[in-house]
């Protein structure tokens, strides 16, 4: 019960305040629309606990919404932990790029100038140089049937790998040269025309293009 206080027993009924909580995937049996009202009180139950929480979860809403700090395992291994901030804004995975709702790519960067191992290259609005990783919104992917007027600085013909459907938003996979994910409406899907296989074109600003260092230090 939200707002209840939690406590450990010793013995002959004696209690004493709880100080390590463990939640493993609490939401994981929710329905949609209850994980939101759930996850609501539990930050605010877990405000006025004075112990430690470690919340077990694979939805990284649930981890946005509640925990302080995240601790990321892949593959059975530690991948990577901080605050959200830091994950979100230097994912050190694809895995966990993917986690946060990002594309994660490898690069390097020449000036404003970002060649992947393909040799495919973008152009990012800041310079720098270096092994880099280079983060994609999927919002900032545009996509066409055809070559877009008035050539952007990143424009590449593509193919669609596959089409993930979520509500009124579309995830769209495109293949190489920039294997990346584009997220638009359910409506453009329909507009566009596209299934998996189609050709298409994508596109991304410059400044939508964020870099940081491939290797700490």
């Amino acid at each position: 019960m939200p707002g209840a206080p939690l406590y450990r027993t010793h013995g002959a009924g004696a209690v004493s305040p709880a100080r390590l909580l463990l939640l493993d995937e609490p939401m994981a049996a929710l329905d949609l629309g209850t994980r939101g009202s759930v996850r609501h009180h539990l930050r605010r139950h877990l405000a006025e606990f004075t112990g430690s929480c470690v919340l077990v979860t694979h939805d990284p809403l649930d981890a946005a919404a509640i925990a302080d700090r995240l601790v990321i395992i892949e593959a059975g291994r530690l991948a990577q932990q901080g605050t959200l901030k830091e994950v979100t804004t230097r994912s050190r995975t694809t895995y966990i790029a993917v986690l946060m709702g990002l594309n994660l790519l490898s690069a390097r960067a020449r000036g404003t100038t970002l060649t992947l191992a393909n040799g495919a290259t973008l152009e990012a609005a800041s310079p720098t140089t270096g092994e880099v990783f280079v983060v994609i919104a999927p919002q900032s992917i545009a996509l066409y049937p055809g070559r877009p007027a008035g050539s952007p600085r990143n424009t590449w013909p593509t193919r669609v790998s596959e089409i993930h459907l979520m509500g009124d938003r579309v995830w769209v996979l495109v293949d190489e040269p920039v294997p990346v994910t584009a997220e638009i409406t359910a409506v453009s899907l329909a507009e566009l025309g596209l299934t998996e296989g189609s050709p298409v074109w994508a596109s991304v600003k410059a400044t939508q293009i964020d870099t940081y260092p491939a290797h700490d230090g």
